[in-house]
């Protein structure tokens, strides 16, 4: 009997465990980066399957958290990169290489290589970034959001959302998704663009703002807080305060709006 109830004690082992490895419970890692970045320079996140969320910093220190979560594939063969280099910081979700396609690389900028094939972990960052400090969030699937920004922010995705507010100038761009944007200056030094293809684009500015406008959607309305002209169907163009830089905002399908703010 002792011996059958040791063989029965093995079988229940062997098949909790065969339970578990057969689990669809989604796995998850963690990685966490903290340090100081000078006025001007930029943290960079560069993601491919996942959301980037930013917020302003109460200090003089970024901090960067990233979320890993998988369903079929190990969240452990996604690697976090920190990059140092002297724009900043770009910290980057590095996937398994991809056979046939360059290797995976992280890189700031457009320098590097990001791609992954069929692999379901996500990577959520969470940043925290000071004044001052340039945000530029990078990634394919999912939203970028930016909240509370008291510097310049950059944002890029494919099939996502894009919101951001910011004290400085902000440029962003999406192709299937809304882009919402407020910006808090009035005078730049390059133009700013903001887009989708598949979604409406809202971005407020100052009153003040001096700017060269056009606003076009092939699929939808444009309104407009200034006095603009209409240029032909779907295109609004003109200028506002003593003119400058260019302020684009576009989309194909979808809704287009320029606000004014305080």
């Amino acid at each position: 009997m002792k011996v059958r109830g040791g063989i029965l004690l093995v079988a229940l082992v062997v098949l909790a465990s065969v339970r578990c490895s057969e689990s669809t419970d989604p796995v998850s890692q963690d990685f966490e980066w903290s340090g100081t970045i000078a006025q001007g320079d930029a943290i960079e996140i560069k993601g491919v399957n996942g959301s980037i969320i930013a917020s302003a910093a109460t200090g003089n220190t970024v901090m960067v958290s990233a979320a890993k979560e998988g369903q079929q594939d190990d969240p452990a063969n996604v690697e976090i990169d920190v990059v140092t280099h002297a724009g900043g910081v770009t910290i980057c979700a590095v996937y398994p290489d991809v056979p046939g396609q360059p290797l995976n690389e992280c890189a700031p900028g457009n320098q590097g290589h990001l791609s992954t094939r069929d692999n379901d972990v996500d990577v959520t960052f969470t940043v925290s970034v000071p004044a001052g400090v340039e945000f530029v969030g990078t990634t394919v699937n999912g939203s970028v959001s930016g909240t509370n920004l008291q510097s310049n922010a950059f944002a890029t995705t494919v099939n996502g959302d894009v919101t951001i507010t910011t004290t400085q100038l902000a440029t962003a761009t999406t192709v299937n998704g809304p882009v919402t944007v407020a910006i808090g200056l009035a005078d730049w030094d390059r133009d700013l663009v903001f887009s989708s293809v598949n979604g409406d684009v809202t971005v407020e500015v100052p009153s003040g703002t001096n700017a060269e406008v056009r606003l076009a959607t092939a699929n939808g309305s444009i309104s407009s807080d200034f006095t603009l002209t209409q240029a032909g169907p779907g295109d609004v163009r003109g200028t506002i305060g003593s003119g400058g830089w260019f302020l684009r905002l576009a989309t194909a399908n979808g809704n287009v709006a320029l606000e004014r703010g305080p």
